[in-house]
C-alpha cells in the first residue's frame, strides 16, 4: 500500500487531477453520497472556524490578563540579599545602559496589617516614587480616585486597592492604621510599629490578588516605617519587548554579578509562571478537544469515498482496461477526498478569521438582540470577550485539517486501486 501511495502521489498527472475533480463535481445517481460529501465539508468548516475563534478568544484573555498583571508587576526586578539593596542608584544606572531597558524605578515592599474601625486586613505594602513608578507600571491608568502624585514624602498618605478599602470600610480622607510586623522594644516589651496613614486614592486593576491585597505609600514613608534607611527592596525595570525578558534577565544577571555581587534578577515569566502555564495548558486542551470535531468531520470522508468507490466500480474497471495503473486510480480518489477537505478548510478558515476579527462587534449585537449578557459586569472583571488572532494558530489549524482530510482518503482510495476489472464488469 505504501508503495502505491508514494508512486501515486509523486506522479500526480493532469489525468488524475482532472478525473478526481470531475468526480467531485459530477451529479450522482445516489444522492446520499452528495449529502455525505456536503456534510463533511460543512463539518470541517465549522470545526476549523470554531478552533480559530476559540483560540483567538483564549489568546485575547491571556493578553488581557497579562496586561493587567504587568500593570502592577514589572518586566524585570533586581533585588539584593535579605530583600534589601543598598546601592540601588548604581544598579539602576547599570541596568539603564542596556539597550532594551526603557525605564527603572526603586521600590520597597513588605508585609503589613491594615486596620480601620472594626476591619483588619493583611496586605503587601509597596513604597514607590510616584514620578518613576509611572514609567515602569500602568497603575496610574487604573486609578479610580486620586493619582500616584498624591503620595507626598513625610505626609504618610496611602493608596489602596478598591477591594481592600471595601473590606476595611475606609473612604477617602479616613485615617488607616498600618502595623509593621517588625517589633520595637519598649519598657513594656516588644510591640509592633504603628503609623496612621491618610487614604488619598483607590485603584482597581481587575485582578483580585492586587485589588484586595496591595497598598501603595511613598518610598520615603516606607523606609521610615520599616527602618530601611537608604536601602530599598529592589529596582523594577520596563523593557521595550516583554517577551525578551528571560534573555535580558540572564544578561543583566551576568553583568551585575561579574565582580562577586549578590544580585537576583527575576522576570515576569518566573514571578507568574504557574498562572501562565495553566492558561497555556488550557489552550492546548481546548485545541485537542476541538480538533476532534474536525477529525470526526474529516473521517466522514471515508464514508463518502467508500460509497463513491462502490458507485464508480464500472468506471474504475474501464479506466484499468484502458491502461490506468492502480496508483492512478488511488490518486483519483485521494484528489476527490482532498478537495472536500480543502474546500471545507478554506471556507472554515475564512469564516473563523472574520468572526475572530469582528467578535467585539458580533457579541454586543447578539447580547442586544437577545437581551442577554455573556459576561456580567458585576461578576467578571472582563465584561467583553477579547480576541487576539494569531496567524500562526490559523496556519497550524489549516495544516492539521488538511492532513486529517488527506489521511481519511487513504484507505478507500487503496480499496479502489485493488478492484479487479473483470469482477467489476461481470454484471455490467
Amino acid at each position: 500500500m505504501l508503495s502505491i501511495i508514494k508512486s501515486g502521489l509523486l506522479k500526480l498527472s493532469v489525468f488524475e487531477l482532472f478525473v478526481g475533480m470531475r468526480y467531485t463535481r459530477a451529479k450522482r445517481k445516489n444522492h446520499f453520497i452528495s449529502f455525505i460529501s456536503l456534510t463533511s465539508m460543512i463539518g470541517i468548516a465549522l470545526g476549523v472556524a470554531a478552533l480559530i475563534v476559540v483560540l483567538s478568544v483564549m489568546n485575547g484573555f491571556q493578553k488581557e490578563l497579562r496586561t493587567r498583571i504587568l500593570g502592577v508587576a514589572s518586566h524585570l526586578e533586581i533585588t539584593g540579599a535579605n530583600n534589601q539593596l543598598d546601592n540601588w542608584q548604581v544598579v539602576a544606572a547599570v541596568s539603564g545602559r542596556h539597550p532594551h531597558v526603557l525605564a527603572s524605578a526603586p521600590y520597597i515592599t513588605a508585609q503589613g496589617m491594615l486596620s480601620y474601625g472594626q476591619g483588619v486586613q493583611g496586605a503587601i505594602i509597596r513604597g514607590v516614587l510616584p514620578s518613576e513608578e509611572n514609567q515602569v507600571a500602568e497603575l496610574g491608568s487604573h486609578m479610580k480616585v486620586g493619582s500616584l502624585s498624591d503620595l507626598h514624602p513625610g505626609e504618610f498618605d496611602i493608596i489602596l486597592g478598591s477591594d481592600l478599602a471595601l473590606a476595611l470600610g475606609a473612604q477617602i480622607g479616613d485615617k488607616v492604621l498600618v502595623m509593621a510586623p517588625q517589633g520595637q522594644f519598649t519598657p513594656t516589651g516588644v510591640v509592633p510599629r504603628l503609623k496612621q496613614f491618610t487614604l488619598v486614592g483607590l485603584f482597581q486593576i481587575g485582578m483580585y490578588e492586587y485589588d484586595a491585597g496591595l497598598a501603595l505609600i511613598h518610598m520615603d514613608d516606607a523606609a521610615k516605617l520599616y527602618r530601611m534607611g537608604n536601602n530599598v527592596s529592589g529596582v523594577r525595570l520596563k523593557l521595550d519587548d516583554l517577551f525578551n525578558a528571560p534573555s535580558i534577565a540572564e544578561s543583566l544577571n551576568s553583568e551585575l554579578n561579574q565582580n562577586g555581587g549578590a544580585y537576583y534578577v527575576t522576570d515576569w515569566t518566573q514571578q507568574h509562571a504557574n498562572f501562565f502555564k495553566a492558561v497555556q495548558m488550557e489552550k492546548r486542551v481546548m485545541f485537542i478537544i476541538l480538533t476532534l470535531i474536525v477529525a470526526v468531520a474529516a473521517f466522514n470522508i471515508v464514508s463518502t469515498l467508500v460509497m463513491a468507490v462502490t458507485d464508480k466500480r464500472a468506471d474504475i474497471a474501464i479506466m484499468r482496461t484502458l491502461g490506468a495503473s492502480p496508483a492512478s486510480i488511488m490518486t483519483i480518489f485521494i484528489v476527490q477526498g482532498a478537495l472536500i477537505g480543502i474546500i471545507g478548510t478554506v471556507f472554515g478558515a475564512i469564516f473563523g478569521v472574520v468572526i475572530a476579527l469582528n467578535i467585539s462587534t458580533i457579541i454586543p449585537f447578539i447580547e442586544h438582540l437577545f437581551h442577554v449578557q455573556f459576561l456580567a459586569k458585576d461578576v467578571y472583571y472582563i465584561s467583553d470577550l477579547p480576541s487576539d488572532l494569531e496567524w500562526s494558530d490559523v496556519t497550524t489549524i489549516v495544516i492539521m485539517s488538511f492532513v486529517l482530510s488527506l489521511l481519511a482518503t487513504l484507505y478507500p482510495s487503496w480499496r479502489a486501486s485493488k478492484i479487479n476489472p473483470a469482477e467489476a464488469l461481470r454484471y455490467e
